[in-house]
């Protein structure tokens, strides 16, 4: 097989970073290498050329407080179309808390006020307001796809999906999007959104694999199978989690 090539389009890493999302990077990044594939990691902070995002295979954001998101949300309004358009085009990506909900149609305030989000995912976010607690704690889902992922929500958001978008996984132990529905996170083509820190991809190998398979095949039109990779230590990581939920996996 030829040398295969990945170039990751990191959105605002200065800005969306403040859970350590960037331990997903580099999760995607090691795995990548251990398996022979040459990786690029592109950041793309606060007033990047738009044209960029042309040159990506994978994109990533992750979250942040308030602060940093209103400022990223007037930098990605004016994206917004072209970022659509790979979005649709079927390039995958992975995007975390803030991120999530930026791709929304709006996110409602306490007091009512509407923040117009990019709407290029069929979802929005409610914030219920002071006197409802947020949804924090470690948390375990479940897929489609029979993956058990476990993460670390903290988020007073509510997100409630649409019609056109699924759930990424069914909450066993936790909150997930809302508290009340039992979804976690979202999947729109080979778009990924939820609200797992923690961060999400060194604690769940299989999913990673699952995004750099996605990516690689949207990219050379093959179809890709991988070998095994020894992940005794990312399992250890896991199940300290599923320990702490006290869960029987």
């Amino acid at each position: 097989m030829k040398s295969l090539t990945l170039t990751v389009g990191w959105l605002y890493p200065e800005l969306m970073s403040t859970y350590g999302d960037r331990g997903n990077i580099i999760a995607y990044q090691k795995r990548c290498e251990w398996r022979g594939i040459n990786i690029e990691i592109l950041k793309l902070n606060q007033g990047f050329d738009v044209n960029l995002l042309n040159s990506c295979d994978f994109l990533f954001m992750g979250g942040a407080q308030d602060e940093q998101q209103q400022i990223v949300a007037q930098d990605l309004i004016k994206k917004r179309n072209l970022l659509k358009q790979k979005i649709e085009a079927g390039v995958p990506g992975l995007y975390i808390c803030g991120a999530y909900q930026f791709l929304g149609k709006y996110y409602k305030e306490a007091d009512g006020t509407i923040i117009k989000g990019l709407g290029i995912l069929d979802l929005h976010t409610e914030n219920p307001g002071l006197n409802s607690s947020r949804l924090i704690g470690n948390i375990l889902i479940s897929t489609a796809k029979g993956m058990k992922m476990v993460g670390f929500e903290n988020h007073g958001g509510r997100t409630y999906l649409g019609k056109n978008v699924k759930p990424l996984g069914t909450v066993i132990e936790g909150f997930g999007n809302n508290g009340k529905d039992t979804g976690e996170g979202v999947i729109y083509k080979n778009s990924y959104g939820t609200y797992l820190h923690g961060p999400i991809l060194p604690k769940n190998p299989e999913f990673t694999d699952l995004l750099i398979k996605l990516t690689l095949e949207n990219k050379y039109k093959l179809t890709i199978n991988f070998h095994t990779l020894e992940d005794s230590l990312e399992k250890k990581a896991y199940n300290a989690i599923a320990k702490r939920l006290k869960v029987k996996l």
